[in-house]
């Protein structure tokens, strides 16, 4: 299977994600995307059946603990250490442009 991807498809999808390039970035790019995309159709010839998916090169484990809520009842007390809280929430400053302290 040979998968070709022209400079235009490579500017359709710059311009979807509100990028920029010039025709030489569009050049460099798409030559840099074909290399991609023809080393991944040359995988997709190697013969892999019988061969266990591997899911991590490493032998590492995530142990995790279990999800369970500590000191809720101490909300009150929590709420006291607050510099400043409304609604039984603590009050913080607004971080994103055009929005209000709640």
């Amino acid at each position: 299977m040979v998968t070709s991807i022209s400079k235009e498809e490579v500017a359709h999808v710059a311009d979807l994600a509100k990028l920029t390039f010039t025709d030489e970035e569009l050049e460099a790019y798409t030559s840099q995307l074909q290399d991609i995309v023809s080393l991944v159709d040359k995988m997709a010839e190697v013969d892999t059946d019988g061969v266990a998916p591997t899911f991590s090169v490493t032998r590492n484990v995530n142990h995790l603990r279990e999800d369970k809520a500590e000191n809720w009842h101490e909300k009150k007390a929590l709420l006291k250490q607050a510099p400043e809280e409304a609604a039984d929430l603590i009050k913080v400053p607004a971080i994103l442009q055009g929005g209000e302290e709640a």
